[in-house]
């Protein structure tokens, strides 16, 4: 069988932080060969699978050692003679081995980059690009980016507490325009933070470094920023990634940049003032996620005129989504495979939202590489939104880049989702 698993590897490599991460390289009987590559967050949920790590001195405790040795030794020898497009028992034979509910015996990170290996290398043995193995038959359409133009939280030194101030490119026609919009806005907000004096690098994500004496004023900088770069009308509006539970618990927010502290309600109330004065979109992870009553409170009250997007609250889980639908909270979810450690979990969590009729969002972690398999799930999936990071970096613009690459495979066939795929009915007056 030309599709049987021969032999499983895995080496240490490096991070877009400088840290290590493992790699594996997942060979056939036939000779077709794929690569996986397990990223890692800062900003993480409780309930995400574990990202393994040695501890100790060696390169601050990130070492990656145990998690090789996991994939080199139980994982290789319980995968072997597997049909690789079988990914569904190839994921099972994983979690089974495994044994824990958070991935914690063999580690997420060996996990996940052994799952994504295999989905590689099925794709090569059909001699296919991965996006077209994955959509198969289905609708192929090219997302909607959200580009980080300002990285704060735990991105940027906590700088500021919401952890990312982007941008969603709404009026444009193709990927193409919507990276065109992109380049316009990031270099627009760079020049206001030089002629203010306070352009100061970037950010874990690529996005400029804030410095700003409230969180509030980043916002306005970026509305002017959007402005400069001559977009009108909603052609370009704004998403934040809240990032809560990085300074919030049990229904108190302590934001160190204003130096206060505010209850869910009063925080609510500042949030809620936001969406009305600015063009915002898309909120994600609002309240922390110990506040399952914030989260409900947020969804009604935008009415379901902004996007509100579970991260951390979810974690790229189905059962988690479906109870947060039941109980009114969100309207939809990020998707990171390495939150949940396999892909068959990671597009069952893409199923569950779509059924509900929820946005789903395939995104990237603060701590990459230049893989580039995100771009292939967000088109075969059929995901609608992409969310990378800002617009430099390589191990971000490689992401971006790929995609403009599909959509050029797809020629007078592509279709980009724009602002249709938002599960939204309109922005508030």
């Amino acid at each position: 069988m030309n599709n049987a698993i021969r032999a499983v590897h895995a080496r240490r490599i490096w991070d877009s932080r400088g840290r290590p991460t493992v790699e594996v390289e997942v060979s056939l009987a036939g000779g077709a060969r794929g690569r996986g590559i397990a990223p890692a967050g800062t900003s993480r949920g409780s309930n995400e699978a574990v990202d393994l790590r040695d501890g100790g001195d060696s390169f601050g405790g990130f070492g990656v050692q145990r998690a090789l040795a996991n994939v080199n030794g139980p994982i290789a020898a319980a995968l072997e003679n597997i049909d690789a497009e079988d990914q569904e028992r190839v994921d099972r034979t994983l979690i089974q081995l495994d044994g824990t509910p958070n991935k914690s015996n063999l580690g997420g990170n060996a996990i996940i980059a052994t799952s994504m290996a295999v989905l590689q290398a099925a794709a090569a043995a059909h001699g296919s690009s991965l996006w077209r193995y994955l959509a198969g038959a289905g609708p192929t359409v090219l997302p909607l980016p959200e580009i980080q133009i300002f990285g704060g939280g735990a991105h940027a030194g906590r700088r500021t507490d919401i952890q990312d101030f982007l941008i969603m490119p709404l009026g444009a026609q193709s990927f193409d325009e919507a990276m065109v919009m992109a380049a316009e806005v990031y270099r627009a907000a760079g020049e206001l933070l030089a002629a203010k004096g306070s352009r100061c690098g970037v950010a874990d994500e690529g996005g400029w470094w804030p410095d700003f004496a409230s969180n509030e004023e980043a916002l306005g900088m970026l509305v002017r920023a959007i402005d400069k770069a001559g977009y009108r009308n909603g052609e370009v509006v704004i998403s934040l990634d809240i990032a809560a539970s990085e300074f919030g618990s049990r229904g108190r927010y302590k934001l160190a940049l204003e130096k206060r502290e505010l209850s869910t309600a009063e925080w609510l109330e500042m949030l809620l003032g936001w969406v009305k004065r600015y063009p915002i979109v898309s909120v994600e992870d609002p309240v922390a996620e110990d506040d399952p009553d914030g989260m409900r409170a947020f969804t009604r009250a935008v009415g379901g005129a902004v996007q509100v997007v579970g991260d951390d609250f979810l974690v790229t889980n189905a059962k988690r989504i479906e109870d947060a639908a039941e109980a009114g909270q969100c309207n939809a979810v990020l998707i990171k495979p390495n939150q949940t450690g396999t892909m068959t979990e990671s597009k069952q969590a893409v199923a569950a939202a779509k059924r509900l009729g929820w946005g789903t969002i395939v995104s990237a972690r603060s701590g990459e590489t230049e893989d580039v398999m995100i771009a292939h799930l967000a088109t075969g999936w059929n995901a609608g939104q992409l969310k990378v990071g800002s617009f430099s970096r390589s191990e971000r613009m490689a992401k971006w880049n790929e995609v403009l690459r599909i959509e050029a495979q797809l020629g007078a066939a592509a279709r980009f989702a724009g602002a249709g795929v938002l599960p939204m009915r309109g922005k508030p007056s």
